[in-house]
C-alpha cells in the first residue's frame, strides 16, 4: 500500500490530533488501519461511488472522526450490526477500533459495496467481522438475525422513523440503536414518536458532538434508543409499505 502513516506524516498527525481531540486514543496499528482504508476507498471510489469526500482532511473528519464518536457508547464483548453500511460507516471503524474485541456484522444492498468491503475486511486483516449481502427489512424478519444483536447502528440511511423500523427488529430485549444524525435531529425524534412507541422503543440519551472543516462548524449527535420489549412480527414491512406509509 502506498503512502503509508509514519508518526511525521500529515496522514497519521492529523487523524492523531483529531481523535485525541474527542477523547479517542488510537494506537500506531490502527492508524497505519485506517490510513489502508482510506486509500481502498480513494482507489475503489474511482470505479464505483463509495462517497463524494475523497481528500485526506475530509475523510479524517467526516468519516473517521464522525464515526469514531460512537466508539464511546460501545462495550467490548457485544454484537454489533451496521444497517446500511454503505463504504463501512461506521461499523469498518467500529471493527478497526475494537480490533476483534466485539462482532461487527455489515449489511448491505448494493453488491458493488460488498465487494468494497470484503476487500477492506481482508487488506485490513480485520477480526469478527462479516459481511452480508441484503435488504435490512428482509434478513430483519430472518431467525438468525433477529433479536441477536447488542447493538443496532448506522449512518446517513434515512429518516429517524424509517431507520427504526429497519434496526430494531436486529436488536435484544435491553439492546440498543446507535444512531449517527444531523443537526435536524430534534425534528426527526418529533416525527418518530408514533415509530418509539410501536416499535417498544425509547431515545435513552442524545450525544452532541462537532468537528470544523473548511471553515464550517459541523454539529452531529449519536441518538442512544433503548428495546424495551420483543418487536412485533408486524415489523419490518416490505419497504414499499414503509416508504409509504413511514410509523
Amino acid at each position: 500500500m502506498n503512502n503509508i502513516s509514519h508518526e511525521n506524516s500529515p496522514f497519521y498527525n492529523m487523524l492523531l490530533k483529531e481523535s485525541n481531540n474527542i477523547g479517542i486514543k488510537l494506537n500506531n496499528e490502527q492508524i497505519l488501519k485506517f490510513e489502508k482504508y482510506k486509500n481502498l476507498l480513494v482507489s475503489w471510489n474511482e470505479k464505483i461511488n463509495l462517497t463524494a469526500i475523497t481528500d485526506d482532511e475530509g475523510i479524517v473528519l467526516k468519516h473517521f472522526i464522525d464515526c469514531l464518536e460512537i466508539v464511546k457508547y460501545i462495550d467490548e464483548g457485544k454484537k454489533i450490526i451496521d444497517v446500511g453500511t454503505g463504504a463501512g460507516f461506521p461499523g469498518i471503524v467500529i471493527a478497526i477500533f475494537f480490533n476483534g474485541k466485539v462482532e461487527v456484522t455489515l449489511i448491505d444492498a448494493l453488491n458493488k459495496r460488498i465487494n468494497f468491503l470484503q476487500e477492506v475486511i481482508k487488506k485490513l486483516e480485520l477480526k469478527n467481522v462479516i459481511v452480508e449481502h441484503a435488504r435490512a427489512e428482509e434478513i430483519g424478519s430472518k431467525e438468525n438475525y433477529r433479536e441477536k444483536y447488542d447493538y443496532a447502528v448506522s449512518r446517513a440511511v434515512a429518516p429517524l422513523n424509517v431507520l427504526l423500523e429497519f434496526d430494531t427488529p436486529f436488536l435484544k430485549i435491553g439492546g440498543k440503536c446507535l444512531l449517527l444524525k444531523g443537526s435536524n435531529v430534534e425534528e426527526e425524534i418529533k416525527l418518530s414518536k408514533n415509530a418509539l412507541n410501536v416499535l417498544n422503543c425509547k431515545i435513552n440519551n442524545k450525544y452532541k458532538y462537532c468537528y470544523t472543516y473548511n471553515d464550517e462548524i459541523y454539529s452531529r449527535y449519536v441518538v442512544e434508543i433503548i428495546k424495551n420489549d420483543k418487536t412485533s412480527l408486524k415489523y419490518p414491512r416490505i419497504y414499499g409499505k414503509i416508504k409509504k406509509n413511514p410509523l
